[in-house]
């Protein structure tokens, strides 16, 4: 099967006042194949936002190469990255936050369907329809962000990034402002969307347990690379990176208490 997204060395520097240059990214290489739900898991200050953030361009690149289809997308701009936007979206952390909070949640779903020309009528009844698709009721899409709960509004920021109709989906701390409950509500849905849509996945996150439960594949990353790549099981039960055995040892460890 050929990948739909491949990332070639990719490096990313951040400078410093003092001049320093950090590297944020340092060569990561990686493969999502159609269909694929691919965990990428580390600490905090491991890379892995600023992987998701290059892969749409907000952080520039400093070397290698970022193929969606076998077509470089790096260096992309105006209408050529919009349609990038379109084949991939992002659901961030900060549910609420990623709002406009004098806008319901019907008008901020159906913004980009508006956008694309769609009439108004049209946009809200597709917005309503996507908001559905996540699992929220019609009534919702009158509410404002601050009238849903956490993982309402989590629904409804995945019902948006579905609207342009998106290849991949990259889920950028999405669950982890959330209780563990919801957080498992979140990962069903979308695990139910990309069988239903033939979406591909990327889930970073920092809880390995999560990421063991649903996804195909894992990338563990450490001080801006891959220190380990391999199966959920694999990389929990047998780790053999030093960053990936700390993940591992914290993910049993909250399985064990949790029973």
């Amino acid at each position: 099967m050929e990948p739909i997204l491949e990332v070639d060395r990719l490096s990313v520097h951040f400078s410093q006042k003092e001049g320093r240059k950090i590297d944020a990214l340092d060569g990561v290489s990686f493969c999502l194949y159609p269909g694929e739900i691919l965990g990428i898991v580390g600490e905090s200050g491991s890379g892995k936002s600023t992987m998701a953030r290059a892969l749409l361009q907000f952080e520039r690149a400093a070397e290698g190469s970022i193929r969606l289809h076998g077509e470089e997308i790096i260096g992309r701009r105006g209408r050529a990255l919009r349609e990038i936007y379109g084949r991939m979206q992002m659901v961030f952390q900060s549910h609420a936050g990623s709002f406009d909070p004098r806008r319901t949640l019907g008008e901020s779903v159906g913004e980009s369907l508006r956008n694309q020309g769609l009439p108004g009528r049209e946009a809200d009844a597709r917005a309503r329809g996507l908001l559905a698709q996540c699992g929220l009721s019609a009534d919702l899409a009158n509410r404002y962000p601050g009238e849903v709960s956490g993982g309402q509004c989590q629904r409804a920021a995945i019902a948006r990034a579905l609207a342009p109709d998106p290849e991949i989906l990259i889920c950028d701390e999405a669950t982890s402002a959330l209780d563990a409950a919801v957080q498992r509500q979140i990962v069903d849905l979308i695990r139910s969307l990309r069988d239903k849509r033939g979406l591909s996945c990327l889930f970073i996150c920092h809880n390995l347990a999560l990421v063991h439960s649903f996804c195909d594949r894992v990338l563990v990353m450490e001080a801006g690379r891959i220190a380990e790549e391999g199966t959920p099981d694999a990389v929990l039960f047998s780790p053999r990176s030093k960053a990936a055995k700390a993940l591992a040892e914290a993910a049993l460890w909250g399985m064990g208490s949790s029973k």
